[in-house]
């Protein structure tokens, strides 16, 4: 059985037969806005809401950047996987995966294969006016120049744009609004699933 999810005209199969179990997994370059909507979303929808670096700074007892310092980015990577592979396993939540996350194959296929993945999409102007007020807590973007930021965004809007189930961009609309949105996009699809 296929439902449809709808996002301002993008949308995408998905196929599932208890789609209103599903956890609801938000992707998109750090800044995007998935902590602030996922949070609104898990709040609309009485769902607990996980913040997957949130998780892996209370296992370390310290922040993502000495993280990074002192482990290691591969040792987080290797720990954002298996909280990530865990989480996949239960229902009923919202997870806000880090940007870096989906760039992992096995995690792009389990996100996509377990939970509706909405793809937070934000144009580079848009995003490049964030910058300053997120720099500082990003250890991906420290010591590399604009050029060098800018690649990074579009390398990785590359991956993105290829592996969603429903795309909402990110533009003029408060935060509120999108989340609104989202959940709006989320209850059609469920509706249209228990029609068929």
């Amino acid at each position: 059985m296929e439902s449809i999810l709808f996002a301002r005209g993008r949308w995408k199969p998905l196929s599932n037969s208890s789609l209103r179990e599903k956890n609801i997994v938000f992707i998109g370059f750090m800044g995007a806005g998935k902590t602030t909507i996922g949070k609104l979303v898990a709040k609309k929808l009485y769902r607990d809401f996980i913040d997957i670096d949130e998780e892996i700074e209370k296992e370390y007892n310290m922040p993502i950047p000495k993280i990074f310092a002192e482990i290691g980015e591969k040792a987080f990577r290797e720990k954002e996987k298996e909280l990530i592979q865990n989480l996949c396993h239960y229902k009923l939540k919202i997870i806000w995966v880090g940007g870096g996350a989906f760039l992992q194959e096995e995690i792009r296929k389990l996100c996509l294969d377990s939970s509706i993945v909405f793809y937070l999409d934000i144009t580079w102007d848009a995003w490049k006016s964030r910058l300053s007020s997120i720099i500082d807590s990003r250890p991906v973007l420290q010591g590399k120049s604009i050029e060098e930021i800018e690649e990074l965004f579009y390398k990785r809007k590359e991956i993105y744009t290829n592996n969603y189930h429903s795309m909402i961009e990110i533009s003029n609309q408060s935060m509120d609004e999108l989340a609104e949105s989202i959940v709006k996009t989320i209850k059609l699809s469920w509706e249209l699933h228990e029609t068929k």
